[in-house]
């Protein structure tokens, strides 16, 4: 159900931030950066980032990482105006659109150079799903911006799931959070439809990684991080 009342929306927005700070201020937080670049903390001046988060995951560093030099690149149909009033309520910015109509321009307008907003965030499996798989939206809009690509792998500790297709993952108050940060990867500017396989399965690859190694993080509490699995690079002509 749609709210179309913009007070109501903006209310709503406004409960739902509340709610969801309240939440995670409660988390056992720990996060570890693979390359300190990639800590919005520390990113190098002048460089941008494209944070990659399943969408699932997408509640815990929204609310833990968000802040107005990070905007989301969204669905408007599919994720909703509430989650869009809850990302704006918490300070972020959001780009409507598809990653590959449309919505690439639209992040060039937004992350351009006399923009307060720096860094992308994109769900790359959303917002239809598959679960969990790399779309190559994110290579295409990686490559047409020249942003490098920030794997980030989330874990709970028996977070609640909802029915959803993503399984969304609404962490216990007082449980583990943790959160991984993977080294920036670069992609060539320019690819052609046919060349953005061997760069989706790399993301793929890495995010697949730095989840499971993020999840059993949250639930044994300790980490251990598998060594990346390379894929090689085959560029269609």
């Amino acid at each position: 159900m749609k709210i179309r009342n913009p007070r109501l929306l903006a209310a709503a927005g406004w409960a739902a931030a509340s709610a969801a700070r309240a939440l995670v201020r409660s988390l056992r937080v720990r996060y570890r950066a693979l390359e300190p670049g990639s800590d919005l903390n520390l990113v190098p001046p002048g460089e941008r980032l494209v944070y990659s988060i399943w969408h699932e995951y997408l509640l815990f560093p929204t609310v833990y990482f968000g802040r107005p030099s990070v905007a989301a690149l969204l669905s408007q149909h599919r994720d909703g105006q509430l989650l869009g009033t809850l990302i704006n309520t918490l300070g972020m910015g959001m780009v409507c659109g598809s990653s590959t109509r449309g919505g690439v321009e639209a992040v060039r307008k937004m992350v351009g150079a006399n923009s307060t907003f720096q860094h992308l965030a994109v769900t790359p499996d959303g917002p239809r799903g598959p679960r969990r798989v790399v779309q190559p939206g994110l290579v295409y809009v990686a490559s047409r911006t020249g942003m490098k690509v920030v794997c980030v792998g989330i874990g709970h500790r028996r977070p609640w799931r909802l029915g959803s297709w993503d399984r969304f993952a609404v962490p216990r108050p007082f449980t583990a959070a943790r959160c991984l940060l993977g080294e920036g990867m670069v992609v060539p500017p320019g690819l052609k439809a046919a060349q953005l396989e061997p760069y989706r399965l790399r993301i793929q690859a890495e995010m697949d990684r730095l989840n499971a190694a993020a999840e059993a993080w949250a639930e044994t509490g300790r980490l251990e991080l598998p060594p990346p699995i390379e894929q090689p690079l085959r560029l269609a002509s």
